[in-house]
């Protein structure tokens, strides 16, 4: 909208300058022409049509003149009051945007309504801000830096246009800050206003600030004592006092500590001392509960002792008794294995007699049938002879008729042997 209004404006003097053009033309063709008088009724409408144009487009530069007059923007973190050349200043606040307003009766005045900031500072002639100088208790002279930070009321604007001066955050506010601290700090020593009570003097003198800037449509959000700028010659005194108060302070330290660390050696011997007299309790208790303690075992102990005894007899007869018996069943055990083993033997006896029998009665069987089946077959003791022989004999070719063979006169030999033999074991008649 703010274009539109600059566009309408600059319509309107465009058209009132084109008009003021055009008369200044015909202003010069007239003054040019000699004789130019009028002279008859002809030429004077003649020349009353001319101005008409100019006079049209001026009455018509009047319209966006008036309109672009009657649009009034404000803008963002503003806001503004109409005065009325007629009525004054009237109550509405206006707040950010389009407004319409009375052309050339009434004007838009707008006002910041952000956080604004004051600030002073502690020497004199400064360009960051104005300087506060104060008195303290003591007639020394120091210097402040103060920050106050406020803001408009936006709902008293109408207020603050007819009746503050103008501009309020350089006609208004300095003075009364100024006014605050010097009232307060007469107070106060300059150690206090140094050092001790410096947050409570920065409260006080926000809590007069604000009462006073309150009824006068100012909201102080916050007060804010930057910096304080102490003579020369005390800053050196207090610095010769500060050194010497810290030295003692060191030392009140120091103290502190050598007394906390004689009290803690003094609790620590209480404390071990304590620790011994309760560990010889406990023992004292201990040695006490272990004499109970053997007592009552001792009256276990002795019919347990008791019983072991008896029980030690009652095994030493078992064992007594155990070893009888097994000398005894060792005894009778060695009876029965003489016994046995004689029967045995005996047995082992009967057992040799009976195979020597058998064996004897197999040979004698053995021989008797050998000595009929050499009778029967004399060629078989050649066999039995080359069977024996077979690994030792070698071949060789003999006659036919035998001669020189060994085996003739074996077996010539072997046949009176096997007649005897086979006649011994004949049954005898006479058995």
């Amino acid at each position: 909208m703010i274009v539109l209004k600059y566009l309408l404006e600059i319509f309107g003097f465009a058209l009132l300058a084109a008009a003021a053009g055009l008369v200044m033309v015909e202003l010069n063709n007239v003054y040019r022409q000699p004789g130019s008088g009028i002279t008859s009724l002809e030429e004077a409408m003649t020349v009353r049509g001319r101005w008409r144009l100019p006079i049209r487009m001026a009455l018509l530069s009047l319209i966006p003149l008036l309109a672009g007059l009657s649009i009034a923007v404000v803008p963002a973190g503003m806001a503004g009051v109409r005065v009325s050349q007629i009525s004054g200043t009237r109550p509405e606040t206006l707040y950010p945007g389009l407004h319409l307003v009375i052309p050339l009766v009434q004007t838009v005045e707008t006002y910041d309504l952000r956080d604004q900031m004051f600030e002073t500072s502690m020497l004199a002639g400064s360009k960051s801000g104005d300087s506060l100088r104060v008195q303290t208790k003591e007639g020394l002279e120091l210097g402040l830096a103060v920050t106050v930070r406020f803001q408009l009321d936006p709902r008293r604007l109408a207020y603050i246009h007819a009746n503050l001066p103008q501009p309020v955050e350089k006609e208004l506010v300095p003075p009364v800050v100024a006014s605050a601290f010097r009232d307060l700090t007469p107070r106060y020593l300059v150690r206090e206003l140094f050092a001790t009570k410096r947050d409570e003097i920065r409260r006080i003198a926000a809590t007069a600030i604000t009462q006073k800037l309150a009824p006068d449509a100012v909201i102080v959000k916050e007060v804010i004592l930057r910096d304080i700028q102490l003579p020369a010659e005390y800053a050196k005194g207090l610095e010769g006092v500060l050194l010497k108060e810290q030295e003692d302070d060191r030392m009140g330290v120091e103290l502190d500590v050598k007394q906390k660390e004689v009290r803690a050696a003094e609790l620590e011997a209480e404390a071990q001392k304590a620790r011994d007299v309760k560990a010889a309790e406990g023992q004292a208790q201990v040695t006490v509960l272990q004499a109970k303690a053997q007592s009552d075992a001792m009256q276990y102990t002795l019919p347990l002792k008791e019983k072991q005894i008896q029980q030690t007899r009652l095994e030493a007869a078992a064992r007594k008794e155990a070893t009888v018996q097994q000398a005894q069943a060792q005894a009778e055990a060695k009876v029965i294995d003489g016994k046995a083993e004689l029967e045995r033997r005996k047995l082992m006896n009967e057992a040799d007699l009976d195979r020597v029998q058998l064996l004897s009665k197999a040979d004698a069987e053995k021989m008797h049938l050998e000595g009929v089946a050499l009778k029967d077959y004399p060629m078989l003791i050649q066999k039995i002879i080359a069977e024996k022989l077979s690994d030792k004999v070698q071949i060789m070719m003999v006659p036919s008729d035998g001669k020189f063979f060994f085996a003739n006169d074996v077996l010539k030999g072997a046949m009176p042997a096997a007649a005897a033999v086979t006649a011994s074991e004949q049954p005898n008649p006479a058995r």
